[in-house]
Order: structure tokens, then C-alpha cells, then sequence
């Protein structure tokens, strides 16, 4: 098995994550190629037969290619898990994945803007108005994900699932950024269930497998 991609990356993080909770070691179960920025790669006709959209990450698991990180968590849950991240039960995989597609569709698509500004464009380039708009966004938006946690100490099925996994990325990013740009954001405020819970999964080992400090 092969995973395509920069370790930095939130979408190969997503991927490093679920093989790290389902058992897989970086070195021996599956090697990791870097590829992706300053690493290049993405642009080999080598690397766009696999994935033509010049993209990170891409799994290669024998026969099987995929790109999509979503995709990949799916699965890899599906294959190698036995439903713990991943339930088989239609509503209970539903609720799962509502999440994992609205941490990429909703949550990541708005957060990026503000990621993105601050942490590669330039400062004489940077526009703060839509950094500013865009962490602002994504507060209000992991509200919604603070109140569903007041009832679950998960966001689905009360136990860690692939639907953690996403979210509990681009939370750990919300975090950061407030941290490393006090003085170019607004302060968020108290989200005490999202906090709570973002504390639990990133004590779990295979958080810091994928995340390096």
C-alpha cells in the first residue's frame, strides 16, 4: 500500500489518521511518497495517471487507486474495519458521513480562506477583510458542531468514528490559528463541547501519528 502526499496536508492527515487507527504503521504496512508543494511530483506524468487531478492524497492498495481523501477514509473503514469507523447500518453510516461531507463542503471550504491567508500568502498580499470574514464563518460554523457535541461525546453514534477524523482536523487548524494570529483575528469565543471533545481525540495515539507537532 502507498499513500501519496506531504504530511502537512489536512486531506493526507485525514488518510494517515484512519490507517493509524486501524492498525497501520508508515514504514511497514504502507510507505508514504511526499509529493505536493516543494515536493512536486503532482505534476509527473507518473503521478497524474494515478490522479489527474494533480492532487493530494492518492492511495494505491494493489489494484485499487483512489483519490478523494474522503473517499479513501471510506474505504479503508469499509475494507479493513470491522464498522467501528465506519458503521454498515444505513442511518448510522449516514450520520457518519453527513459529517465527513460537511467538514469538506461547509466547514474546510470556508476555515481555508483564513488557513490559506495567513499561512501562505505573503503579508503585502494578504487580504484581511476575507480572513477575518472567513474565521468568523467557521466559528459560527463549529457552533453547530459545539451543540451537537453537548448531547454525545462524539459527533456520531457517541463513539470515535471516520466522522471525527475530518472535523477534528480542521478544528485543531481553528485553534491553531487563534494561537499563532492573536492579533489578526478575533478572539473566538468559549465553545466548551468542542473543546472538550477536540482535547479527547487529539490524546488518541493515532492523532499524533498523522499530526507532527
Amino acid at each position: 500500500m502507498q499513500v501519496y502526499g506531504r504530511r502537512s496536508s489536512i486531506n493526507v492527515q485525514k488518510v494517515l489518521w484512519c490507517l493509524a487507527e486501524l492498525g497501520f504503521e508508515e514504514g511497514r504496512e504502507f510507505s508514504r511518497i511526499d509529493a505536493g508543494l516543494e515536493y512536486g511530483v503532482i505534476d509527473t506524468p507518473q503521478y497524474r495517471a494515478l490522479n489527474p487531478n494533480g492532487l493530494v492524497p492518492t492511495l494505491v492498495d494493489g489494484e485499487c487507486v483512489l483519490w478523494e481523501s474522503n473517499t479513501i477514509v471510506r474505504y479503508l473503514a469499509a475494507k479493513y474495519d470491522a464498522q467501528t469507523l465506519l458503521p454498515s447500518d444505513p442511518a448510522a453510516r449516514a450520520d457518519v458521513e453527513r459529517w465527513m461531507d460537511w467538514q469538506l463542503g461547509t466547514l474546510w471550504a470556508t476555515l481555508r480562506v483564513a488557513f490559506l491567508g495567513l499561512t501562505r500568502v505573503p503579508e503585502a498580499q494578504r487580504d484581511y477583510d476575507a480572513i477575518k470574514r472567513s474565521y468568523r464563518d467557521a466559528t459560527r460554523l463549529l457552533g453547530i458542531a459545539d451543540a451537537a457535541l453537548e448531547k454525545h461525546h462524539y459527533l456520531a453514534q457517541d463513539r470515535f468514528t471516520a466522522a471525527d477524523i475530518g472535523v477534528g482536523l480542521a478544528a485543531h487548524r481553528w485553534v491553531q490559528l487563534a494561537e499563532r494570529f492573536p492579533e489578526k483575528l478575533e478572539a473566538p469565543p468559549p465553545l466548551p463541547s468542542l473543546n472538550r471533545w477536540l482535547q479527547a481525540i487529539k490524546a488518541r495515539p493515532a492523532f499524533s501519528v498523522a499530526v507532527t507537532p
